[in-house]
């Protein structure tokens, strides 16, 4: 298999895809998903690509045998992952846990890390080799719930590509399963965080009552015959210099914000002037929100199942451009805070009663901050990976979706990546924006730093 970049080629050798089951039988029973599980934008696989270099000290050890073996072991604890999807009555899904197994790839790859260069950064763009080959097309009911390849490079070093259906797990969740899996790598007998079903937890009440006001799911006319086609991508890095330009844009009381703040209001800002976005149009950016500390008390911990929402700031087009950074920056931080106990209740609530709806994807965004999932951290003998990120740089089924990670840039600076997908015309605008945002010029300062282009490929 060649590599999709014509600056680099290599060949891929790939073993048959096999199951990997259970080490030692486990329940056979049927569990439901949540009313948060199951909506219809999760129904789909989702894949991290974690890198790593070769360890002097694991000279005689195969990773993929150690992964393999490490991975049998996990599903004993995470024993649903092992099974299939079945879907009932208005479209509810549950898991036969029938311990069939998740789907294996063993591989080689003739390339080295020192090859692939500064391209590690996330998402990596040679990605598409090292994922299961599985069709997007392929109905998720008859899928194995995890689909994992383990690829062997010339180097020593190793790549663990892992595909989960998001039904099952969000980034938090994952995180959690992936850690346990390394525990087992490391020889651990038993995870140090033990997992939780729990599903009944974020089911819809009985009678189901929507009592919150959820603009992420607003059913909305698209005036625009617009495209998603001919997209181009490029990564942002932020390190030091940028975040303290950003910072540089706020009054005082608000300097201290979160990273995630800055990041997406800079992004939603940008994006919509680059998408020339007419002024009167309501834009919404869907801010992911971990609910499980939202919860009173918090939800138990080894709680794998989707926790999560994704509330929408909202402005009008106009506003939004024309105000000061503070503005989107207090939007974006305000509206993570809506997220409650009980506006996780109306969630599962609003799922039963309009049909597991799909988050309006007009004029929209949504971002999540997926840094705490420590995905880089996740160590199966050989060390923190190089790189632990999503494969793509875009989330869910449309390109106005994108998520932050951490990444250490070939300087050596610890930063956070930003990936962006939008027309080629939108996107040279958004240079400009950003670039404008990040050296003052909008408000007339002397120029500080220049953003941080990561990478641009069509």
């Amino acid at each position: 298999m060649a590599s999709p970049s014509p600056s680099l080629s290599f060949t891929m050798r790939k073993c048959q895809p096999e199951l990997v089951a259970p080490a030692i039988p486990t329940p056979d029973e049927t569990k439901l998903l949540s009313d948060i599980d199951d909506q219809s934008y999760l129904r789909f696989h989702y894949s991290i690509i974690q890198i790593y270099q070769n360890e002097s000290s694991m000279a005689n050890k195969d990773p993929v045998r150690v992964i393999r073996q490490a991975l049998s072991r996990a599903l004993v604890f995470y024993y649903p992952f092992a099974g299939r999807l079945k879907e009932g009555r208005g479209r509810k899904l549950m898991v036969d846990c029938s311990g069939e197994g998740v789907m294996f790839v063993e591989a080689d790859a003739d390339v080295t890390l020192e090859q692939f260069g500064d391209n590690l950064q996330p998402p990596f763009i040679y990605s598409k080799a090292f994922l299961c080959d599985v069709s997007d097309s392929e109905d998720i009911k008859k899928l194995p719930l995890l689909l994992i390849q383990v690829t062997r490079l010339k180097c020593g070093g190793f790549v663990v590509s892992t595909g989960w259906n998001h039904v099952m797990a969000d980034g938090a969740g994952l995180s959690q399963f992936m850690h346990a899996w390394a525990e087992m790598a490391r020889g651990m007998k038993t995870p140090s965080i033990s997992p939780l079903w729990r599903r009944e937890l974020l089911m819809a009440r009985d009678p189901p009552r929507i009592t919150c006001n959820h603009r992420e799911y607003d059913q909305i006319q698209d005036t625009l015959t617009s495209s998603n086609h001919h997209l181009v991508h490029r990564s942002f890095f932020f390190g030091p210099a940028q975040m303290a330009a950003l910072r540089r844009l706020l009054p005082h009381h608000l300097r201290q914000c979160t990273a995630f703040d800055l990041i997406t209001a800079c992004l939603w800002r940008c994006r919509t002037k680059a998408l020339q976005t007419d002024a009167d149009e309501d834009v919404r950016m869907m801010c992911i929100v971990n609910a499980r500390n939202r919860f009173r008390p918090p939800l138990p911990i080894g709680y794998y199942g989707n926790a999560f929402a994704y509330p929408a700031a909202m402005s009008s087009a106009g506003k939004l451009c024309a105000s000061p950074f503070a503005y989107a920056v207090e939007l974006i931080h305000n509206v993570k805070g809506e997220v409650t106990e009980e506006y996780m209740h109306s969630v599962a609530d609003l799922m039963v009663l309009k049909g597991r709806c799909m988050p309006t994807t007009v004029r929209s965004c949504l971002v999540s901050d997926l840094t705490r999932a420590r995905f880089r951290d996740v160590d199966f003998g050989w060390g923190k990976a190089l790189s632990g990120a999503p494969a793509k740089g875009s989330t869910g089924p449309f390109y106005g979706g994108t998520h932050i990670v951490s990444y250490k840039n070939s300087k050596g600076e610890d930063g956070l990546v930003l990936p962006v997908w939008l027309p080629a015309k939108a996107m040279q605008k958004f240079v400009k924006e950003m670039d404008d945002m990040l050296s003052g010029n909008h408000q007339n300062n002397p120029k500080t730093t220049a953003p941080a282009f990561i990478r641009s490929n069509v």
